[in-house]
This record gives C-alpha cells, sequence and structure tokens, in this order.
C-alpha cells in the first residue's frame, strides 16, 4: 500500500509556483515532477537526494528555463509529492533506479544533462552509464556512486544510524543542518510537507541503509558495472561541490579522475555544504548554463 500527501500540504510554499505533473511507475505508482520552460528545450534533468525533494532545485529550475532549457525536476518514490510506500521493505537500490527509468522513458528524454545531489547521484550516475543513449552531459554536486570499495565516513555512519533508529525524523530540520546558510522557518516547513505522518517517511528512514557499504549488498555487481562505463564515459562531466560537505565534500576528485569525460572541465568547490543547492543553488545554475555553451561549441 502507497500513501499520498493531501494536496493541501504544497500550498503556497515559499519559492515553488510550479504546476504539478504526474506519471506513474512500478505497480500504479504515482510519481511527480516540475517541468518548467519550452518542450523543445535541451531537458536538464535534477535529481534530489535524501530526505529532499524537488523543493531543493526552486531556485535552479526558473533560472535554466529562462535560458530556454526543459527543467525538470521529479520526486522520487517516497518523496515530495510522489506516492509513498508504507513499508521500508518495499524500497530498494533498484527498485529507486526502475522507477526513475520509467519516467524517463514515459517522457521520452534524450540529450539530457543530469543535475545530481546525493542519492540523485547513485540513481543518476546509474541511469546514465546504463543508458548512454539518453544523456549528454552530466553534473554533480555532491554525490557519488558508491562501489564498496572504501570505508564509509563516520559522519556517514552515524548519520545512517540516526535515520534507522531516531525516534523523531525532522526533515526540514536535517535539511537546514547540510545547509551553510539558515533556512527559513517558511522553508523548513516546506521540506516537512510531504510528510505529514511517521508512515509517510517510510522511504527517508530506508534509504542511507540501501547505500551499499559492504561488497555482499546486492547492489553492488550493477553499480560496478555502471563504475566500469563510466570509467570510458568521454562526454562532457562536470563536479560542482559543497566544500563543506562532511561527507561528500572530498568525493569530486575520484570522479574527476575516473571520468575522462571530467579532463578540462571547469570544475569547482563552492561555499555550501551537503545541500550545496540550498547554499548555492543560482550560482550553479549560472555555471551550468555557461557550460553547456561552452560544451556545445567543442
Amino acid at each position: 500500500m502507497a500513501l499520498r500527501t493531501p494536496d493541501e500540504r504544497f500550498a503556497d510554499l515559499p519559492d515553488y509556483p510550479f504546476r504539478p505533473r504526474y506519471a506513474t511507475v512500478g505497480d500504479g505508482l504515482r510519481m511527480h515532477y516540475v517541468d518548467e520552460g519550452p518542450r523543445d528545450g535541451v531537458p536538464v534533468l535534477m535529481l534530489h537526494g535524501e530526505p529532499s525533494w524537488s523543493y531543493l532545485y526552486r531556485h535552479m529550475v526558473p533560472v535554466f528555463a529562462a535560458a530556454g532549457c526543459r527543467a525538470l525536476a521529479p520526486d522520487l518514490i517516497g518523496f515530495g509529492r510522489s506516492d509513498k510506500p508504507e513499508r521500508r521493505a518495499d524500497y530498494s537500490y533498484q527498485a529507486h533506479v526502475d522507477w526513475v527509468r520509467e519516467w524517463l522513458e514515459e517522457l521520452d528524454l534524450r540529450d539530457v544533462t543530469l543535475v545530481c545531489q546525493d542519492w540523485g547521484s547513485l540513481i543518476g550516475l546509474r541511469l546514465a552509464a546504463e543508458n548512454e543513449e539518453r544523456f549528454g552531459r552530466v553534473v554533480v554536486a555532491n554525490g557519488f556512486l558508491p562501489v564498496a570499495d572504501r570505508p564509509m565516513p563516520r559522519a556517514f555512519r552515524l548519520w545512517r544510524a540516526f535515520a534507522l533508529h531516531s525516534p523523531v525524523f525532522p526533515v526540514g530540520r536535517i535539511v537546514d543542518v547540510g545547509s551553510r546558510r539558515r533556512l527559513t522557518r517558511a522553508e523548513r516547513a516546506a521540506y516537512d510537507a510531504p510528510f505529514p505522518s511517521a508512515a509517510h517517511k517510510a522511504g527517508a528512514r530506508a534509504f542511507p541503509a540501501l547505500v551499499p557499504t559492504s561488497p555482499e549488498d546486492p547492489a553492488v555487481p550493477a553499480n560496478r558495472a555502471a563504475w566500469e562505463r563510466l570509467g570510458a564515459w568521454d562526454k562532457p562531466f562536470l563536479t560542482l561541490f559543497g566544500a563543506a560537505d562532511p561527507i561528500l565534500g572530498r568525493a569530486d576528485r575520484p570522479l574527476q579522475r575516473h571520468v575522462p569525460g571530467a579532463q578540462g572541465q571547469p570544475h569547482a568547490r563552492l561555499d555550501g555544504s551537503h545541500f550545496v543547492q540550498e547554499d548555492q543553488g543560482v550560482e550553479i545554475a549560472r555555471r551550468v548554463l555557461a557550460w553547456l555553451g561552452d560544451s556545445a561549441g567543442r
């Protein structure tokens, strides 16, 4: 069974005027997405992570749309306005990859510029590697593709334990703590909006435990195959990281070394933390637009 957050929870959110759109994925699950700008514009696909939703990209969507891009920001299943299966067991890494792949295919998106963060990177990099014909460029902003070949930072282990065992899971405050700037009360409430009850948070609670940290994890073979494909990815690949992220702030260098398309790109570490889109969203969008123009001219 899946829960659906009442529409009134999303009324009058600050800086989020976008018309809701929906697609059906999986076994009848409704997946919400933002779709702004001209339909024939270059698709810029923004994938959020844990425990946020498309609200994370509210300051970037208008910048891309105004520049003539098709700005797309789906809510992962279990988040935002998308349906939320009630049991943690309903969520798996592969299920999330499959749900977003179905959505991509339903919209028949091609020449996609992927912008991904946190779990958006775990899903997005898999999709780009496995469906290279649909993707033209990749921008990673505080994300990675784990293959269980290195120990996880202590900050991640603490976060995973908190998500699994804490009696409270205050989503708005979690995003606030993971940002350099302080969110307003209304912004924190907007991040809380999709989760009116503990039952609605099953997907958010499940995500940290789904990160493959052991070679025995069922997601590792597919991730390692995707990582190998990324080792031959020669399309443009850019990293724009929040330098103050205690978990992923230095994950950009391995990506730059591994992906051929990252060579010679204008990578940057910005004054931001894990939710760098909250700290530097407009700046990231402007840099990506400048980079799109430059890479198209090469």
